[in-house]
């Protein structure tokens, strides 16, 4: 919590930022039971809530800008953001995991901006 969580991967997917393009990232609220973040293109916020390494993420919801580039991953990034149910670190990442266990997103903490 009050990590700026930069994301790496999705899946098994680099991030490969377009020219001009947001940096994919998350930061859960040291304060309240909030997220928020960057899809690369929108901004985006939510809920979620912990238990032990358990992680549920409320629905999102975001602006509605339309980017050149990087939209279909952002897309893609949203709706794994659906399927976590766990998650890990280890050292400076952050790993989220779906239902059966696997890593549907890779994130490094970076000092908060």
């Amino acid at each position: 919590r009050g990590t700026y969580w930069k994301r790496l991967r999705l899946g098994n997917t680099p991030v490969e930022l377009a020219e001009k393009q947001q940096e994919p990232h998350l930061i859960f609220s040291a304060e309240q039971p909030r997220i928020s973040g960057s899809g690369g293109c929108n901004r985006i916020m939510g809920s979620f809530e912990l238990d032990g390494d358990k992680l549920r993420l409320g629905q999102m919801a975001g602006t509605m800008m339309a980017c050149l580039e990087g939209m279909e991953l952002e897309q893609q990034f949203l709706g794994a953001l659906t399927k976590v149910v766990r998650y890990r670190i280890h050292g400076s990442h952050l790993e989220m995991l779906d239902a059966e266990g696997t890593v549907i997103a890779k994130f490094e903490a970076v000092a908060l901006r």
